[in-house]
């Protein structure tokens, strides 16, 4: 394939080219085009023209919803190819990846299914008034990918972007873009307006500084690190843009006495090692009762050590994470988990062979204050402390600037809500980490970010209330 941007409809070279590399070989899967700001400069003029025009809209509800389940089937019929492709740039397996597209497709028709359900209300006022609201697009939406899933969560946010009638401009991540071209071309080949939505591969400090700097955005979404989101803030704050923003989190699990022990690892192996680690709500920190401390580490421990590692296209156990910098970093944290008094159960280095491999890696004896316990990592690194009453436990999980997700393992009813209803996160799992769908709401506390994702509470980030008053005289 040639690879180009999709600018407004229609298909541009780069003003650059970027190699994108496998994960798993370190070798390259193809040249990707870098959208400079000449580039950024055109998606952004063209978004706003089709904003003011109403080309979504404008569309009648119904009209849209069937677009938005257009959109859905060219994803699908794109997958088979799709797929492979998405395995080979981000190292994931083929069957996530397949996963990935399916997902996006998923929030397609889910959100379809809502585009003619955006509704107003009416505000008795008396009988000499009429009021009531109605909701309007918040016109150019300019969303900054990860590279974890670029696909789905591209999806994630477009899907209601485009259903409430917005422009959109998307950027996609430099890590890994290639398969946001076949998103492109799903857009493309439902009928998507020219003009409603751009898909463009640019660096960071390049495109993505443009974007949110620019006067002619409305909303700005963002999921990414910490210090990015900080300087995306930054940036709407200069142009008063309102901003939803993902960014990241330090999750715990809190394992009472009673939990299911074969439950608790199906959760730690898709928790924690699913992707290598690289989920921003990963299950990252798992807080044990000291009562079945010492055979839960060991339970881990057997399972990180018992995972193969391989190409994703192999369908390996264990998949690379995304680059040579994050394995780097990873790494890097180690031996301060050492110093800090910890025990590295199993895991603690990269692989030796080709790739940008972390061993499944489980850290006991963490204290609460170690590094390892209050960074995001981003990889396949567990770290396990130990309690010993439910009120230390919370204090312990809340104890981080973090709140996007948390999980509670009990067999107590009574003792698993009062939990959940004291852990400081925005979702909080019960007896299965990544319990929900696209159809709970999703987002986070502190410096997890703020705004919520999925579910219908999502469609209302990509809306604007006003009020109608009218005064009947006569």
């Amino acid at each position: 394939m040639t690879y180009q941007n999709f600018l407004a409809g229609r298909w541009v070279d780069g003003d650059a080219a970027l190699a994108v590399e496998d994960p798993a070989t370190g070798q390259t899967v193809a040249e990707a085009p870098l959208a400079g700001e000449a580039t950024v400069a055109r998606a952004l003029e063209a978004a706003r023209a089709s904003a003011d025009r109403g080309d979504l809209a404008a569309m009648r509800p119904q009209a849209r919803a069937d677009l938005m389940r257009a959109v859905a089937r060219e994803i699908r019929a794109l997958a088979v190819g799709g797929a492979p492709l998405l395995s080979r740039e981000s190292g994931k397996r083929l069957s996530d990846a397949r996963g990935e597209f399916d997902e996006a497709a998923a929030y397609f028709d889910y959100y379809g299914g809502l585009a003619d359900k955006i509704e107003g209300k009416h505000i008795p006022l008396g009988p000499d008034y009429v009021d009531y609201t109605v909701y309007e697009p918040v016109g150019v939406s300019a969303q900054i990918v990860p590279w974890n899933f670029p696909v789905s969560l591209a999806a994630r946010s477009l899907a209601p972007a485009l259903a409430a009638g917005n422009a959109v401009i998307v950027k996609s991540p430099e890590l890994d873009p290639l398969a946001m071209t076949l998103l492109a071309r799903a857009l493309q080949r439902a009928g998507v307006p020219e003009g409603a939505v751009s898909v463009l591969n640019g660096l960071g400090r390049e495109a993505g500084a443009r974007l949110v700097a620019a006067p002619e955005v409305d909303q700005i979404v963002f999921t990414g690190s910490v210090p990015t989101g900080q300087a995306v803030l930054r940036a709407a704050a200069e142009t008063v843009t309102p901003a939803l923003v993902e960014l990241g989190g330090k999750s715990a699990a809190v394992v009472f006495e009673d939990a299911d022990l074969d439950t608790l690892m199906h959760s730690v192996r898709g928790g924690i090692f699913f992707n290598a680690g690289q989920v921003c709500s990963a299950m990252s920190r798992l807080l044990v009762h000291r009562s079945v401390y010492a055979r839960t580490v060991e339970a881990c421990a057997a399972l990180a050590k018992g995972l193969k590692p391989g190409h994703g296209l192999d369908e390996a156990e264990h998949t690379p994470v995304i680059s040579a910098a994050q394995l780097a970093r990873i790494e890097a944290l180690m031996p301060t988990a050492r110093h800090d008094g910890a025990v590295i159960a199993a895991g603690g280095a990269r692989l030796d062979r080709p790739g940008h491999f972390m061993a499944p890696t489980v850290i006991a004896d963490v204290l609460p204050s170690a590094r390892v316990a209050q960074q995001e990592i981003f990889g396949p690194v567990l770290c396990v402390t130990p309690f010993d009453t439910e009120a230390e436990a919370i204090r312990i999980a809340n104890g981080t600037e973090f709140g996007l997700v948390a999980g509670v393992f009990t067999r107590d009813l009574s003792r698993a809500l009062r939990t959940a209803h004291r852990l400081r996160a925005g979702q909080v799992f019960v007896n299965e980490w990544f319990a929900g769908g696209i159809a709970t709401p999703f987002g986070g506390i502190g410096k997890s970010g703020f705004g919520r994702e999925k579910g219908v509470e999502a469609l209302y980030n990509y809306v604007r209330t006003k009020n109608i008053a009218i005064a009947l005289h006569g």
